[in-house]
């Protein structure tokens, strides 16, 4: 169920203005449980991705149900997803976007998370904080993780083991011309990238070092991947579970980089709902006031 097909108590929907920034503006829901809680759950999209894709708003609704944490769900300021939530209009946010931009939106998120604001919605502080990030967004959930204290479990889903990986993939037509073509699949619609992401990578490689905050997070971190993964191997994920001791993988057999979903999203399927059970009892688990 998507927030425009659900309850209209249950969610809100919110933007707000990136400060400082050429282009951006950060929308997305807050589903808001039944009762009052001190808890809170983000989840972050992948490239390419938008919070209305696919699975998204099932896995939020499934969250917000079976935690009783207030969900928030968003779109980087640089997805390239425009003010109808579901086609890519922001050509020119989308090409300058990078990684220390995805990663200070998310800060943006926990920091109105911790007003008890975002945009026009506002709602109790929550005292803990659970992160989930799919494919790319597992880079900023786990670095954003590391850094903040309210944050006490984080969950990827098939995640990308480091930013790096892109880096000779984007050198190779970024050097050259300074600008390339990505293909969305989907839609058959071609996105330009500009060289920022480049230079944020080159620039920021300790901030950036998705293995070194793996490596804080030890036990607050799950890992779920498939087997099938066509777009990230589970290799990275192994990497990934190596350099954070005490962190927890959860392979599901036959799974794809979806979790075998399509957008638009024609319902559930045992993959992925065995992703979700995971999901939930890890934030269950770690979010909880005496964690065990």
């Amino acid at each position: 169920m998507s927030p425009e097909e659900g309850p209209a108590e249950s969610w809100r929907r919110f933007a707000f203005e990136v400060p400082g920034a050429e282009i951006g503006i950060l929308r997305g829901d807050v589903r808001r449980p039944d009762s009052v809680t001190d808890r809170a759950i983000v989840v972050c999209h992948g490239f390419k991705g938008f919070k209305n894709w696919g699975f998204f708003p099932y896995l939020a609704d499934r969250l917000a149900q079976r935690t009783g944490a207030l969900v928030v769900s968003f779109n980087f300021s640089g997805s390239g997803i425009g003010p109808d939530l579901e086609t890519f209009t922001d050509l020119e946010g989308f090409a300058r976007n990078t990684f220390s931009r995805e990663l200070a939106d998310l800060g943006r998120i926990l920091d109105g998370l911790e007003r008890g604001r975002l945009g026009e919605v506002s709602f109790d502080p929550p005292g803990r904080v659970g992160l989930i990030g799919h494919s790319r967004g597992a880079a900023a959930a786990i670095l954003a993780g590391a850094a903040r204290p309210e944050v006490r479990a984080v969950v990827t889903w098939a995640g990308i083991g480091s930013v790096f990986r892109y880096e000779d993939h984007f050198a190779e037509g970024l050097e050259r011309d300074g600008v390339m073509q990505i293909l969305n699949a989907r839609t058959g619609q071609r996105l330009p990238l500009y060289r920022d992401v480049l230079d944020d990578l080159r620039a920021n490689r300790e901030a950036l070092d998705m293995e070194a905050g793996a490596a804080t997070l030890g036990p607050m971190l799950l890992i779920v991947h498939g087997t099938a993964d066509e777009a990230v191997p589970v290799r990275e994920a192994y990497a990934l579970h190596a350099a954070a001791p005490g962190s927890h993988l959860a392979i599901i057999e036959g799974a794809g980089h979806t979790m075998d979903a399509s957008h638009p999203f024609p319902g559930s399927n045992s993959r992925l709902d065995e992703a979700v059970l995971g999901t939930v009892n890890h934030f269950q688990r770690f979010l909880a006031e005496d964690p065990v």
